[in-house]
């Protein structure tokens, strides 16, 4: 009887340890926490639309040879001419413009850089007249759309803030029709030049961010008229430059 008692209390005695076992919950290690962090990094596309404003400057010139008429086939460096008729006409042209834009970026710590393209169409026009006859002078001069290829320095005071200085190539589809002096000219051409400037952006999730940005285009000077009647030249010129302002949105991917 002591045998059997002693062998109940052992079985007793298991059953309530894996009783006790059984009751225990697992809890397991809480996952470490990852930072959800923001990068520059990579590529994106994008809209914008903003306002355009400048200066056109059309310098005027009508000139003939001092003195005796030149004998033909006499260079041009060798003959001197006088001026009779030197203007200058400036207009301040002012439009719209919308367009898009593709660009990469490169994050090294708070430093980012990056290239950007963008096409924009444009409503960019400006009219000018003056002068007294016969020199009598008008013109109308538009930018109907225009293009830039730029690289972008960066620099990130908050993790998801860009503030950027850009710069590059800029070129641009130019018209302008022009009357001087009793000569029409009307010009249609693809110019380059130089912009520069700076802009913001914010990133609001990790794919979309809005931007502001200003550029200031320089697209040089643009033959507008070139005519001669018997040894008295006429010619043209045009100075383009303009100012943007616009506001972005871009994805990246």
């Amino acid at each position: 009887m002591k045998r059997i008692a002693l062998a109940a209390s052992v079985v007793l005695a298991s059953s309530s340890a894996y009783a006790a076992d059984a009751i225990v919950p697992y809890v397991p290690e809480p996952a470490p926490v990852v930072a959800d962090t923001f990068s520059w990094n990579g590529g994106y596309v994008g809209l914008n639309a903003g306002y355009a404003w400048g200066k056109f400057k059309h310098n005027v010139q009508t000139k003939r040879p001092e003195g005796k008429t030149p004998l033909p086939g006499t260079p041009e460096s060798e003959i001197d001419y006088e001026i009779l008729d030197e203007a200058s006409y400036s207009t301040s042209p002012n439009g719209f413009i919308g367009g898009v834009q593709l660009g990469y970026n490169w994050q090294i710590n708070q430093l980012v850089l990056g290239v950007e393209t963008d096409f924009q169409g444009s409503s960019l026009k400006g009219s000018v007249s003056g002068g007294v006859a016969p020199y009598t002078f008008n013109a109308d001069t538009k930018i109907d759309w225009f293009g830039t290829a730029r690289v972008r320095v960066g620099y990130t005071p908050s993790e998801r803030l860009l503030i950027y200085a850009t710069g590059g190539l800029a070129y641009a589809h130019v018209k302008s029709y022009m009357n001087y002096a009793g000569y029409e000219s009307s010009v249609s051409k693809t110019k380059a030049g130089y912009t520069v400037g700076g802009g913001a952006e914010y990133a609001f999730d990790n794919h979309w961010s809005v931007k502001t940005e200003y550029l200031f285009t320089d697209l040089g000077k643009i033959d507008t008229l070139n005519a001669q009647r018997g040894t008295t030249k006429f010619s043209a010129e045009t100075k383009a430059n303009f100012h943007t302002v616009r506001v972005g949105l871009n994805y990246k991917f």
